[in-house]
């Protein structure tokens, strides 16, 4: 086993520990909202759901009520759970709209990108299923910060300076989340008056205090006056769904992924790949297992462009793509000394991932997003949801199984995991940053189940992704590995911006603690008690 202790004579953050509960998130308000609900008595569903509401206040430009929501839960006995809780197109997006259209692709910032918000219903739908207290409470912490206002944290000031001139376009987007046409500094209070009174709708009326009523009519008015499909009938019937999460064995281990329309089985291929050159036989920042990691990812990534897609409008063979000999076949193109010229079309997004595990040990794995930041960069001015633009997520090939078609699911990047090990949970964990969300989730069961790391030093890792024919690589991957990496043919260039962020939470069933790390990329932390 590689030493993977930290050393405590240069900066960074120690591992949490407890026994009783714990959550992970990206930040300090939401993890402190989880604990918590945790003390009063909530379990884990009620304590992810209520962090993931205040996501919406502290990190607005990664998650909201226009957004979507994916989980997987697993029970203390290692019953495993998926919710899809995705939007979709507009019912009228047809085939012979689409033609009439004549679009190349849907732009990012297209009215076609937006697809109906379902992570409101996605909330409830997890709440019924598995959470123990009322909605008031669960969703009061939220509410308190959206009117008496929070400090916008470092990271989110960061990425928000970005943002303005996009949400200057939008008069909805510059009224909520601009002051005086600028993007608020770190430190700086902001207060969300039209959120807060969208959640105290949602307590009230429940369902249909989102999905029908003022805030579904002005989500529609928002829409229709920019040309958008969307209609009040395609808002209301957006309803989340009950999916059987898919897996593969790695390391004597079990790794759990939503199927698609998500993309985490392009994680399980590229795990399957990886078990064929056994990474423990290099150290744990080397340049080969690098190498292999990359090389695993691009051959993936080719069966996730060309399969992924809706399961109602296209069959997805998981179980041959999961398959040992489809395994064998990719790992025998992969040269272990020289990078391919395979290309990755790869773009980050803007998403929350948190776990909390509680007492009883329900674990929930959840993720929220709005895609690109601040998603479509449209804001319904008198609700405050902004709305998404998953619907780039859509391609414009006929032919292909994920065309955009009516009342249809993109191919989606936010992937909730988790594992077991004999049939018990070890690790709940998730990688956020759109495309990259692969490629975290190889490496943070790679880094705990090859290299025995701790989930903090598992995420602290210096990170390198492939990103089209090159490769991105984080201000922190040595210039050592730079070198070897262009020696075997990788075109390297430096990533914009630290690759992606996450939470793990693991199980030490024989002690009986919760061990916990929190991704240094973000302002949260890993809290437990």
């Amino acid at each position: 086993m590689f030493n993977t202790k930290r050393n405590f004579a240069f900066p960074g953050r120690s591992t949490a520990y407890g026994e009783k509960a714990m959550a992970a998130t990206s930040s300090p308000q939401a993890t402190l909202t989880a604990v918590e609900i945790l003390r009063r008595g909530g379990n884990a569903m009620d304590a992810a759901i209520a962090a993931a509401a205040v996501l919406c206040v502290t990190e607005p430009h990664m998650t909201g009520l226009g957004g979507d929501g994916f989980a997987i839960v697993a029970e203390s006995d290692g019953t495993i759970h998926g919710l899809n809780g995705s939007g979709r197109s507009a019912a009228a997006a047809t085939g012979d709209w689409l033609k009439a259209q004549n679009l190349k692709s849907i732009d990012a910032h297209s009215i076609h990108a937006v697809t109906t918000p379902g992570l409101v219903d996605c909330w409830l739908t997890l709440l019924a299923n598995h959470g123990s207290m009322p909605l008031d409470d669960v969703l009061k912490p939220a509410i308190r910060f959206a009117e008496n206002g929070v400090p916008t944290l470092p990271r989110v000031a960061e990425d928000w300076a970005e943002l303005a001139p996009l949400l200057a376009k939008d008069e909805g987007a510059a009224q909520h989340y601009l002051n005086a046409g600028k993007a608020p500094s770190a430190g700086d209070v902001m207060r969300y008056p039209a959120l807060a009174q969208t959640l105290k709708r949602i307590v009230c009326e429940g369902r249909d205090g989102f999905y029908h009523g003022p805030v579904a009519d002005d989500i529609i008015a928002t829409l229709k006056s920019r040309g958008s499909l969307i209609t009040h009938d395609d808002l209301a019937q957006n309803y989340a769904n009950t999916v059987k999460p898919i897996r593969t064995t790695y390391a004597s281990h079990q790794v759990w992924e939503i199927p698609p329309s998500g993309q985490g089985l392009t994680v399980l291929i590229a795990l399957n790949i990886l078990k064929i050159f056994g990474l423990r036989h290099y150290e744990p920042d080397s340049p080969q297992r690098r190498h292999l990691e990359i090389e695993a990812l691009k051959r993936a990534w080719l069966f996730r462009n060309r399969h992924i897609a809706d399961p109602d409008f296209a069959e997805v063979p998981v179980a041959e793509f999961l398959s040992e000999q489809v395994a064998q076949k990719l790992a025998g193109t992969i040269d272990t000394r020289r990078a391919s010229t395979l290309s990755i079309t790869w773009a980050p997004s803007d998403t929350v991932y948190l776990t909390v595990v509680d007492e009883n040990r329900l674990c929930v794995s959840l993720i929220n997003s709005i895609f690109h930041g601040f998603g479509s960069g449209i804001v319904a001015p008198k609700s405050g949801v902004t709305l998404q633009n998953r619907g780039a997520g859509f391609v414009t090939d006929p032919s292909h199984p994920n065309v955009i078609g009516p009342a249809k699911r993109p191919l989606h990047t936010i992937i909730p995991s988790l594992t077991t090990r004999r049939g018990k949970p070890d690790m709940v964990f998730g990688v956020m940053g759109g495309d990259f969300q692969p490629m975290g989730h190889v490496n943070m069961v790679v880094n705990r189940y090859n290299y025995g790391m701790g989930p903090q030093e598992a995420l602290d890792l210096p990170r390198v992704a492939p990103d089209g024919l090159e490769v991105a690589v984080e201000a922190s991957v040595s210039q050592a590995i730079r070198k070897d990496l262009t020696a075997m043919g990788h075109v390297l260039h430096d990533a914009h911006q630290p690759l992606g962020g996450g939470q793990i939470i693991a199980l030490d069933h024989a002690r009986g603690v919760l061990i916990g790390g929190s991704d240094p990329r973000k302002d949260g932390f890993a809290l437990g008690f």
